[in-house]
């Protein structure tokens, strides 16, 4: 990690938010009974990722990073589950945006077991 002088040169935090963005115009659309439910859950689930990479990264052990990469990896596993009940109940509608989401959420899992793997390495 010496060549990255910030949580915030790291793709994963960087991707981490753009997921957060992507959940954020997504539950635009759900119903206000859903705003202290779903919604709500969506949006911190999707806040925690790159909040526990930003986290992990301050506490400048590879063991703590990686510990608080795995809490990343279980919101987007989260957000995935989340994502899917809300299409199951007919809540999402817009399908390009909901796979865009999947596939954002694939890509950073794998990215962060990659990451991972690198920092369980060192210690």
């Amino acid at each position: 990690m010496a060549q990255i002088k910030s949580y915030k040169d790291l793709l994963i935090w960087q991707k981490g938010i753009n997921i957060v963005v992507l959940v954020y115009k997504i539950v635009e659309s759900f119903p206000k009974e859903e705003l202290y439910a779903l919604s709500s859950q969506l949006k911190r689930a999707s806040v925690s990722v790159p909040s526990n990479i930003a986290e992990g990264y301050g506490r400048n052990s590879d063991k703590s990073f990686s510990h608080f990469l795995d809490i990343s990896r279980g919101s987007l596993f989260e957000i995935e589950t989340q994502l899917i009940i809300a299409k199951e109940l007919g809540i999402i509608s817009d399908d390009i945006l909901f796979n865009t989401i999947l596939k954002q959420i694939e890509e950073e899992s794998k990215m962060i077991n990659s990451f991972s793997k690198t920092l369980k390495t060192n210690y």
